[in-house]
C-alpha cells in the first residue's frame, strides 16, 4: 500500500518503530513459527516443516528427536530439496523472514 502525505508516513515510522521494540533483546522462537508453511512452501517442494522433516526421514516431534538429527544427515537433505547450502542457512533465512513480517516489512 503505498503512503500519501508526511501525516501517514510519521504513522508508519512510529508502528515500525513500536514493532522494532517489540523484537530488542533475545527471544526464543518456535521451530515451527520460523518455518511457517509459507516459507517451507515457498524454498521447497513441501507444505510445511512436519511434511519436509518426514520426506527426510528425521523425526522432530520434540526438541530432543530434533537435536537427535546428525547435522550432516539434514545438511545433505536441505542441499537435494532447497536452494540453501545448508541447514543453518536455511533456518538463517527463515529467521530473517520471521523478523521481516514481526516488523511489518
Amino acid at each position: 500500500m503505498p503512503i500519501r502525505g508526511l501525516d501517514q508516513l510519521s504513522k508508519k515510522l512510529d508502528q515500525l518503530a513500536r514493532n522494532a521494540k517489540e523484537l530488542d533483546g533475545t527471544h526464543s522462537v518456535s521451530l515451527t513459527d520460523v518455518l511457517t508453511p509459507e516459507f517451507v512452501s515457498q524454498y521447497t517442494r513441501f507444505a510445511d516443516a512436519g511434511q519436509l522433516f518426514e520426506a527426510g526421514g528425521f523425526n522432530a516431534n520434540s526438541q530432543a528427536e530434533f537435536e537427535a538429527i546428525p547435522e550432516d544427515k539434514l545438511d545433505a537433505f536441505i542441499r537435494s530439496e532447497s536452494s540453501f547450502g545448508s541447514w543453518k542457512d536455511m533456518l538463517t533465512a527463515a529467521g530473517a523472514a520471521w523478523t521481516k513480517a514481526k516488523l511489518g516489512l
